[in-house]
């Protein structure tokens, strides 16, 4: 009984997911479907990259995982079957499988290209529910498409490096308004060496201590943790941090003056003295 997740950007206002839960059924009824999320923002690679890397890693080896975003942001429009670390991941090939994964996937198979007419979400999840069926019925997976295909590669974002600082975006705000910065816990310790430190936003708001949860401050204090996918989070105990403090979810710089203003309240930073 293969165990397929699906992640999309779709949303759930109409059908489709609906409809392309139906086509995997139809293909395999023995399909076990689990949803990570189908709201993952439009255009948005580093935070849907920050949400399907964290899922991923906790499901059982050898889980298929499709995601379906920005599946027509290339042309020509190909799909691709990815095995890295004892996961399968089925995905457009826009560049967002190696910003999942911050590396290259150790064996790419592109699937034979869609027709015209089914060059859509459902011509694309029925494709990838026909491989998934192949494989849990034997089938060797390079005998699936094209093996060792090359592919669009795009970077995951990365915090800046400084002697005695480390820069990180917000990558994500959780339903509570927490902001998730993309520094690693392993980053972080690995720039401060044992120094003291301080972790500056907004100019004038200044934490120096990592707590361990929430409680360890007072209700409506501000504090620095770890979270579970060991990630740097601004919170508020029992607050909104994000709201609170005006801060914004990372979008790519631009021309536009606004979008250009907006990055001060998408960076955080931290100082080593």
């Amino acid at each position: 009984m293969p165990l397929v997740t699906l992640t999309s950007d779709i949303g759930l206002q109409d059908y489709l997911v609906g409809a392309i839960k139906g086509r995997l059924y139809s293909i395999n009824p023995h399909f076990n479907i689990a949803d990570i999320t189908h709201h993952l923002p439009p255009f948005n690679y580093p935070q849907a990259a920050y949400i399907c890397r964290n899922a991923i890693y906790n499901f059982p080896d050898h889980t298929f995982h499709i995601i379906l975003i920005n599946l027509f942001d290339q042309k020509p429009q190909q799909l691709l079957l990815c095995f890295h670390n004892n996961q399968y991941i089925l995905c457009a090939d826009n560049g967002f499988i190696t910003m999942i994964l911050e590396n290259k996937p150790e064996m790419v198979i592109r699937l034979p290209a869609a027709d015209a007419g089914t060059r859509n979400a459902l011509g694309c999840a029925q494709a990838f529910g026909k491989a998934i069926d192949q494989l849990a019925n034997g089938t060797a997976i390079r005998q699936l498409g094209e093996p060792d295909a090359p592919i669009i590669e795009k970077n995951h974002l990365r915090p800046l490096l400084g002697e005695n600082w480390i820069e990180g975006q917000i990558i994500f705000i959780d339903n509570f308004e927490n902001v998730i910065v993309n520094i690693t816990r392993a980053e972080f310790e690995e720039q401060r060496r044992g120094r003291p430190f301080q972790i500056v936003f907004k100019r004038d708001e200044v934490i120096d201590t990592i707590s361990e949860s929430y409680a360890d401050v007072a209700e409506g204090e501000k504090l620095a943790l770890f979270n579970s996918a060991g990630y740097l989070e601004i919170s508020i105990n029992k607050g909104n941090s994000a709201g609170l403090f005006g801060l914004h979810g990372f979008m790519e710089p631009s021309q536009n003056n606004y979008l250009q203003n907006k990055l001060y309240y998408q960076t955080v930073r931290v100082y080593f003295v």
